[in-house]
């Protein structure tokens, strides 16, 4: 569904200055798949799903969803593209819902905008997540999680390949955002869409079966559910401990690099300098302190 390779994106600030928002990113999701993104605040991870949504165009890279080379498609293509192919959950529901309409016309409206539009269908989308009995309740009458189920079927209105998700859980607690996990969750699994979920959330992620971690604009390593990763691996699940759900894996970018977390660096005292000595041991690299 997703095939990005050697992702870039600056930002002009003025004649003198650029921000490189991505540098050189590399992710690919399969068609129907569930997956999280995470990141630090300027990771470059809301650039990303900007990009995926056709919200911003890429400096340079590829970018491939479903077929579509989002780098050459004309201004038209790409207004067809975000009313047919993606949908979007906001954190902000200020984002995603018109508060002096009901809950059912807020998803008549992306239907409206493209030219079909059904009342049946949107009370069907309402049902789907759960909101059945909230049909003609506005903005103001619904709790944060009711908007944000209300949210989600805005996005589903015009049955898109594709859904894109920032911080969906983000101002609500804990009990709510694990009930909009497994209305995404459901979703999912019933419709065969597509959903990147952004977020920040641990909780959340242990849920997944897939998180990608991304760093300083790189895609630094994927997250896997542990069992997915000794299926393929051992298929053996003995040893496993509840609380170790998922394992953790560096990604190798185009040039076969790697990112080594900070955290790792300052655990063997490299704070001060950009080098390391590399030591092979048996069938193990070793990263260590040159001093």
């Amino acid at each position: 569904m997703i095939d990005c390779q050697n992702l870039m994106k600056i930002y002009k600030i003025d004649d003198d200055h650029e921000v490189i928002a991505l540098q050189g990113l590399d992710l690919q999701v399969e068609d129907g798949e569930m997956m999280g993104i995470i990141g630090s605040s300027g990771s470059g991870k809301s650039t990303l799903l900007n990009m995926l949504g056709g919200l911003d165009r890429p400096t340079a890279g590829k970018l491939l969803i479903d077929g579509k080379d989002l780098l050459r498609l004309s201004d038209k293509e790409l207004v067809k593209y975000k009313l047919e192919t993606v949908g979007f959950v906001w954190q902000n529901n200020a984002r995603n819902l018109i508060p002096y309409l009901s809950a059912v016309e807020n998803v008549e409206m992306p239907m409206l905008i493209k030219g079909h539009h059904k009342r049946s269908r949107a009370k069907e989308i309402l049902e789907m997540v759960g909101m059945g009995h909230r049909l003609h309740s506005k903005l103001g009458s619904l709790s944060g999680g009711e908007q944000q189920r209300v949210a989600i079927a805005i996005s589903l209105a015009n049955n898109p390949r594709l859904i894109l998700a920032d911080e969906p859980t983000g101002s609500v607690d804990v009990k709510t955002a694990d009930l909009i996990l497994d209305v995404l969750r459901n979703l999912n699994r019933e419709l065969g869409v597509t959903i990147v979920i952004v977020t920040h959330d641990t909780q959340l992620t242990k849920k997944m079966d897939r998180i990608v971690a991304i760093r300083d604009g790189k895609t630094s390593s994927e997250i896997l559910r542990r069992s997915h990763f000794l299926h393929e691996n051992t298929d053996s699940e003995e040893s496993l401990q509840e609380e170790e759900t998922h394992v953790e894996l560096a990604v190798l970018d185009s040039a076969r690099r790697v990112q080594i977390p900070e955290e790792y660096l300052e655990a063997i005292g490299i704070t001060d300098t950009n080098k390391v000595r590399m030591e092979m041991e048996e069938d193990k690299i070793i990263i260590v302190n040159p001093k």
